[in-house]
């Protein structure tokens, strides 16, 4: 009876330690083993076998890329302003054994290493160059911190800064800084419109005043042309009247005083300050020299008749 108790024991112990001798490592994981508290070697994912009662599994290591979050901290910059930030690093263990057993608490120490990092490399730094280059400061804070941690076989992937917030009192100091600045790129663009808008009015009024001369400079030429068509005209009857006068032709006195005449009478009728006309007595004189312009024209058609060659048909 007791050998049979024994045996069924014994089969117990059996069975178990044949379940302890397999290991299922899951994806993503590494398992290290331990032979009476040493370390032996590394369990990758699958089924593994171990040696039941002398081996046991040590750590189980995540070897996936990991998120911690970096708790937020007041931080003095190098101008003496106070600024609150945070940030997220992103690591991924590449060596179980050196993440289980060169450090304690990995976790927490990459923490606090880019806790004094931040303060490090922010407080070198003036807040202008705080807020304006956060992507020199992240990549300043991954070279630091991947090379700090690189001992515990660890690969610190990105570190970035999730907020950077100066205190309320800079806040509204910046806040009226971009309100003056936005202000005056108004002011300068309202400017430049106003010096295009007056540019082109007087290029409007230079074209004009252009247009304006050459058409006095056009009015005028054909002004003088006129007039010079008029004194040939006037030389030409001179010339002929003279030549008129010269062969004892008294029309040709009367012609010039008949106009005289009638130039003067009607300067008398055209003014402004007289309403009433009045017709001298000697208006029959006047007559008289109108009627001596008829007959020097009707002479001197006569005499360019008599001038002119005859035709061919008037020949024969």
């Amino acid at each position: 009876m007791e050998f049979t108790v024994f045996l069924a024991i014994l089969l117990v112990v059996a069975v178990i330690a044949l379940f302890s001798a397999f290991t299922f490592v899951p994806q993503g994981y590494n398992y290290t083993v331990e032979r009476f508290g040493r370390y032996t070697r590394t369990l990758s994912p699958g089924m593994n076998t171990i040696i039941p009662i002398m081996d046991r599994i040590g750590r189980k290591m995540n070897m996936m890329e990991t998120v911690l979050d970096v708790p937020q901290q007041e931080v003095i910059t190098r101008d003496n302003a106070m600024v609150s930030c945070d940030a997220v690093v992103f690591i991924q263990i590449v060596d179980a054994v050196s993440a289980a057993y060169e450090v304690n608490n990995l976790h927490h120490a990459i923490t606090n290493l880019a806790l004094t990092n931040i303060r490090t490399v922010v407080g070198s730094m003036d807040l202008d160059e705080v807020l304006s280059n956060r992507d020199d400061i992240n990549a300043r804070l991954l070279t630091v911190i991947d090379a700090a941690t690189n001992p515990w076989g660890v690969k610190v992937t990105r570190i970035e800064i999730a907020d950077l917030s100066p205190p309320a009192d800079i806040t509204e100091a910046m806040a009226r800084q971009m309100k003056a600045e936005r202000l005056k790129r108004a002011e300068i663009l309202t400017a430049e419109g106003d010096k295009q808008s007056a540019i082109l009015k007087a290029e409007g009024q230079k074209q004009s005043q252009i247009l304006e001369a050459e058409g006095r400079r056009e009015a005028a030429f054909r002004d003088a042309e006129a007039r010079e068509r008029e004194a040939e005209a006037e030389a030409k009857a001179t010339a002929f009247v003279s030549e008129a006068i010269a062969k004892g032709d008294v029309n040709a006195i009367n012609y010039f005083l008949g106009q005289a005449y009638v130039d003067a009478f009607a300067k008398l009728a055209e003014s402004p300050q007289q309403k009433t006309v009045i017709i001298p007595a000697e208006f029959s004189s006047l007559v008289g020299a109108i009627e001596g312009v008829r007959n020097l024209t009707e002479a001197a058609s006569v005499a360019q008749r008599t001038r002119r060659p005859a035709t061919p048909g008037e020949n024969s």
